[in-house]
């Protein structure tokens, strides 16, 4: 395998784009940045680099050892670099979505959710654990098919690339038709919020077309359009700088859990979404989604007096 990373390529760039937002924020909006905040992001993207050293070689591995299976010859081709980049971000997208919906994935990917800010420091708030999850067998059909594991594996570098520039407020809304296809800082914000209504929503790389065709997408609405502020991090705050237990807090949470649980429940709370509890005492993204949804169809029905006399945020913020 060659030993090219683009990612590693792109690195100065990600720091000058960082720099540049900086200002902006310095100008137009200083609550887009938070000192210690963009300290942890630098520290958890600098331990997914070396995790990915230490435990890249698994992925290496069942990519490899797969590869001698292959269906078809595909190799270097020019139209097998579009083929394998557009299937990649079709892997990608449900490795991303099981990422949101089984806690044994939750795990490793919600250090990426945990900061209350965004910006393009939090692109940088990788998984450390990822490799361990073994989520990377997403991709083992694209190996089975017969595209190169080098060439997945730098089409995936490339699908990272574009994911950075995503993760900002400098950028309201693009083009339409760029909006219609590609995932964009606007679709992406919808990801990473809080909000009942933008929960688990999005889960797009590069083609927003696959929330579209699998019925996950959801737009943003702009508060100078009627919608409410986007609060950002996790439906339960980390409430820590804390580098480690931002790594790990899941992690032990769903332990904790598992050891309490009595045994007919213990493999639920390890593939159930997150949120899920055998008693019903927590709520998933569904029921807080489904709870904001009879909320809204109950004050469209209800008088404008009743609808005044209500706070509609107040339910909102407390289950986010």
């Amino acid at each position: 395998m060659p030993d090219f990373s683009p990612v590693d390529y792109a690195v100065p760039g990600f720091v000058l784009l960082v720099l540049i937002e900086m200002i902006w924020a310095w100008k137009v909006r200083r609550e887009a940045y938070e000192a210690k905040d963009t300290l942890t992001s630098l520290g958890l993207g600098l331990g997914s680099t070396a995790a990915g050293v230490l435990l890249g070689g698994i992925a290496l591995a069942a990519f490899v050892y797969t590869y001698q299976f292959r269906l078809f010859d595909i190799g270097w081709t020019w139209w097998a670099w579009i083929a394998c980049f557009v299937l990649d971000d079709l892997a990608y997208y449900w490795i991303h979505r099981t990422g949101h919906r089984v806690r044994w994935f939750w795990a490793s990917h919600v250090n990426h959710h945990s900061s209350q800010h965004y910006n393009l420091s939090t692109a940088l708030r990788q998984t450390w654990t990822g490799a361990l999850t073994l989520g990377f067998a997403f991709k083992l059909p694209l190996v089975l098919i017969g595209f190169p594991p080098a060439m997945i594996a730098v089409v995936a570098g490339f699908n990272l690339i574009y994911q950075f520039w995503i993760h900002t407020e400098a950028i309201e809304r693009l083009p339409r038709w760029f909006e219609a296809v590609m995932n964009t800082p606007s679709h992406h914000r919808v990801h990473h919020a809080t909000n009942p209504r933008y929960l688990d929503r999005n889960y797009a790389g590069v083609f927003i077309v696959w929330d579209r065709m699998f019925g996950t997408f959801e737009p943003e609405v702009l508060p100078r359009e009627g919608g409410e502020p986007i609060r950002y991090g996790i439906v339960k705050q980390l409430g820590s700088f804390n580098l480690l237990h931002a790594v790990f807090h899941e992690w032990v949470a769903m332990l904790g859990d598992i050891w309490r649980a009595p045994w007919r429940h213990k493999l639920s709370y390890l593939l159930r979404p997150p949120g899920w509890s055998h008693d019903g005492s927590r709520e998933t993204s569904d029921t807080m989604r489904e709870r904001w949804l009879a909320r809204q169809a109950q004050q469209e029905t209800a008088t404008p007096k009743q609808v005044s006399s209500e706070n509609p945020i107040a339910g909102t913020r407390e289950a986010a």
